[in-house]
């Protein structure tokens, strides 16, 4: 079994980004109406085209060293991934993306996560089991030997590939009830971002000429992804969905070159490119493969894109390059009236937001940029949706303190899923 494959038997404000990464987050079964995460159809026996849960979820698990999440999720019962075990025991999604879940290179955490947590019943919530999982290098930590957020030093997190303090610090994993087709994943983890068309490459607003805040030198190894991206083929009663999965970086944390803000755009661009056949042929994987995806094959887009339709700080359009893509069913939007509830107590921010706040994803500093709209789950157009939810419950309800108010017990983000029939 090659590295990555494991299984059975075999942020927006400074404030938000210190909270992350510097701190660890840290029985009633009766469910209000508005947030029914229930044992579904998806636990039920399935006869033709199945309805599959797929869900995207930041959960925060990303830790101070490398191998601290590895050795924490190695016995039952710490106190964050426990209620992030719950979170997703209450959801019952058959196919997850967890963003923000760090990589180890025996996938110690990722087979850890499922036997520990995910099959230990929480909280009175039932036990599930992901018998499919898959995890690969990510692109954060790694040092590219370069200068690259021009501060005249080498090294450190600002220097890597993807902002992190060691390699595969904020990585992601998929946790699958159906079968992987493992032998045709396909990862993007090299790619360079100067191979993309019309790539935004920032510049530096102090210097003549376009584009010139890498030097060539460094456009030659500047990688797009600042995680990953990964084409995950899921077999679904006996037909392929393609999970495409990624978490481009914030669009903040720079200056008015705003390198993170394109590359942002970019990274979101990937996926808009990479299902259209016409657009795809530059694309190229980490075994030297190109091309996209076929005209007929089936996908789901999943992950954080840091990206608000309306709001937030990405560039205008980043996330419409999504939503708007005539290959993307975004008809049905998950939201939830505890993202409601929260955005008119905490104000701010949210009070001026132009998106719906029945959308939020992602709880921010009230003072900037509020509530964003941050995570999403996006099948291919001719995939009905049958349902779609945010994970945030209301104060009043049962559920509530598994994602409270800062510092949050879970994460920062919300689960989000859709069911999705697969014909």
């Amino acid at each position: 079994m090659r590295p990555g494959l494991g299984v059975a038997n075999a942020g927006f404000t400074k404030k938000g980004f210190i909270m992350k990464t510097g701190i660890k987050l840290f029985g009633a079964l009766a469910i209000a109406a508005s947030t029914l995460m229930a044992v579904t159809t998806a636990d039920a026996a399935r006869s033709g085209p199945p309805n599959v849960r797929v869900a995207t979820f930041n959960a925060s698990m990303n830790r101070f060293n490398e191998g601290d999440l590895a050795t924490e999720l190695s016995a039952p019962g710490s106190t964050q991934p426990s209620v992030i075990a719950e979170i997703i025991q209450r959801s019952r999604p058959d196919i997850l993306l967890i963003n923000e879940f760090d990589y180890d290179d025996g996938n110690v955490a990722l087979d850890a996560f499922n036997e520990n947590y995910l099959n230990v019943s929480q909280n009175g919530a039932a036990a599930i089991d992901y018998p499919y999982r898959f995890t690969a290098p990510s692109n954060t930590g790694i040092p590219s030997g370069f200068d690259l957020d021009n501060s005249n030093n080498v090294g450190g997190p600002g220097d890597a590939f993807g902002f992190g303090f060691f390699p595969g610090q904020f990585g992601m994993a998929v946790y699958s009830r159906y079968p992987i087709d493992y032998d045709a994943i396909r990862t993007f983890q090299t790619f360079l971002w100067k191979d993309m068309p019309g790539a935004l490459l920032p510049d530096d607003p102090s210097v003549d000429g376009p584009a010139d805040w890498y030097s060539e030198e460094e456009l030659g190894v500047f990688r797009l992804s600042s995680k990953s991206h990964w084409d995950v083929p899921i077999l679904t009663g006996g037909k392929t969905v393609h999970f495409l999965v990624s978490h481009p970086t914030p669009p903040v944390f720079d200056g008015d070159e705003d390198r993170n803000g394109t590359r942002n755009y970019d990274e979101i661009r990937f996926w808009a490119d990479y299902i259209q056949p016409a657009r795809s042929g530059y694309i190229y994987d980490d075994a030297g493969v190109y091309g996209g995806l076929a005209g007929s094959d089936r996908f789901v887009i999943a992950g954080d894109q840091n990206s608000d339709p309306l709001d937030g700080d990405s560039i205008p359009g980043a996330i419409q390059q999504l939503l708007n893509n005539p290959k993307v069913n975004s008809r049905v939007a998950p939201s939830s009236e505890g993202a409601v509830e929260q955005a008119a107590l905490q104000g701010g921010a949210n009070l001026d937001h132009l998106s719906d706040p029945r959308f939020d994803t992602a709880d921010f500093s009230d003072s900037a940029p509020g509530n964003l709209r941050a995570d999403y789950v996006l099948p291919r157009n001719n995939m009905k949706i049958t349902d779609a939810r945010v994970f945030w419950p209301e104060s009043d309800d049962a559920l509530f303190p598994l994602v409270g108010t800062f510092p949050f017990p879970s994460s920062d983000h919300r689960l989000v899923w859709i069911d999705v029939r697969v014909n």
